[in-house]
This record gives structure tokens, C-alpha cells and sequence, in this order.
């Protein structure tokens, strides 16, 4: 069974601390050879993942083609669309679309040593304005710079070293453009409660309303 293709976009956010749900045989074996809290951490999105997508498309959580073995990008079966998630201490953000998707979410007051990453990932084609912040500002730019990044690179499906210092974002028209493989995307960040969350998607859905539907 597939998914018809839509112009749709559908996110979430779940607490780290709920319930685990049902999870594959498959799932239940990678978990195995995890830390405590590695194996703990895995199971809560693949089964939250499951969960949602289910709840979605009204089918079973184990009947959605979700292959997403530890420290691989996750992937549905042709036809089903697109997934990605991300974690921080205390949140699972999950997106799904018909097309290609990233996403990232972080913590407001995560602490991160905000000229050590300036200097080593973010391009120097953006703006000159934080050089005008306080500590406390400037840690937050750089800290929505890394989610807003993170979330392109999972889009891309890239790496992190290679790859974070040619993103550059526009923040005035949303979109995003790889300096050097010449992808152009939509990205937004959201800022909730004690959040950052970015998407990055495809530039023709921009204009799609951005629901996060919080649990």
C-alpha cells in the first residue's frame, strides 16, 4: 500500500518523558546493542514516529514502511513521502513531507561555545549585525544559525563538516541557498515556549501553513 503524493507537511513534538509505543522486531534488535540511554532515546522516536504517521494516515503504527536503523538518516518506502527527526534533552521533533524535509530543534537556553562554532561552520557571506550583540544575543544568533543549518543538512542528507559553511540562509525571503551544489530551500526557525525548531523543505511549499502539533 502507498501513500498518495500531496503538497502536505505535518509536524510534531512529543516529550522525551512519554510513554514508549510499539516499535518493529527489527527496531527492538538494533536497540539491543545501544547504551541504557541511547536504546531508551531510539526506541521513544522510532515508536513515536510509528505512532504519528499512524494516527495520520489511519493505519496500524508496525504497517508504516519506516526503515531507520541507528545513525542512518530515516527513510519510508517509495511512495510514503519523507521523514525526519531530531532530538534535545527534553523534546522529539518529527516532521513529515511529500517531499524532502530536514529538521532540528534545540533547547533556548542550550549552552555552546557560540565564537568556536561562528568561526569554524558558519559562512562568512552572512551578515555583519552580530558583531553588534551582547554575549548573551550572540549566543542565540549562533544558536538559531546551527539549528537553521542542522535542518538544511539533514534535508540534504549531508555532513556537517563539509557541508555547514556553505549553507546560507536569507533570512528575508526564507530560503536557503548550498553555495557550492547550488540547492535553494525553503527554511524557517520557530521559536516556542523554550524551543527552537527549523524546516527546511521544498522551496514550492513555502507558502504551505507550518503546524506543529505538540504532545
Amino acid at each position: 500500500m502507498k501513500r498518495a503524493a500531496s503538497n502536505e507537511i505535518a509536524l510534531w513534538s512529543f516529550r522525551v518523558n512519554a510513554p514508549l509505543k510499539v516499535i518493529s522486531k527489527q527496531e527492538e534488535d538494533w536497540s539491543i546493542g545501544l547504551s541504557p540511554r541511547r536504546s531508551l532515546q531510539f526506541k521513544h522516536s522510532r515508536g513515536h514516529v510509528r505512532s504519528a504517521l499512524g494516527d495520520l494516515w489511519k493505519i496500524s503504527p508496525l504497517d508504516i514502511p519506516l526503515y531507520a536503523p541507528p545513525g542512518k538518516p530515516p527513510e519510508l518506502s517509495s511512495g510514503w513521502g519523507n521523514i525526519s527527526f531530531s532530538h534535545c534533552n527534553d523534546r522529539l521533533f518529527i516532521g513529515w513531507s511529500s517531499r524532502s524535509i530536514g529538521v532540528d530543534i534545540e533547547r533556548v537556553d542550550r549552552n555552546l561555545q557560540a565564537n568556536k562554532l561562528n568561526n569554524r561552520y558558519f559562512s562568512k557571506q552572512e551578515d555583519h549585525s552580530l558583531d553588534e550583540l551582547s554575549e548573551e544575543g550572540f549566543r542565540k544568533a549562533i544558536l538559531e544559525k546551527w539549528v537553521l543549518n542542522e535542518a538544511a543538512i539533514k534535508w540534504q542528507k549531508g555532513n556537517i563538516a563539509s557541508d555547514m559553511p556553505n549553507w546560507v540562509f536569507y533570512k528575508e525571503s526564507n530560503l536557503a541557498v548550498h553555495k557550492i551544489l547550488g540547492f535553494t530551500i525553503a527554511l524557517k526557525i520557530i521559536h516556542f515556549e523554550s524551543w527552537y525548531t527549523a524546516i527546511a523543505y521544498d522551496k514550492s511549499l513555502i507558502n504551505e501553513p507550518i503546524i506543529i502539533c505538540q504532545k
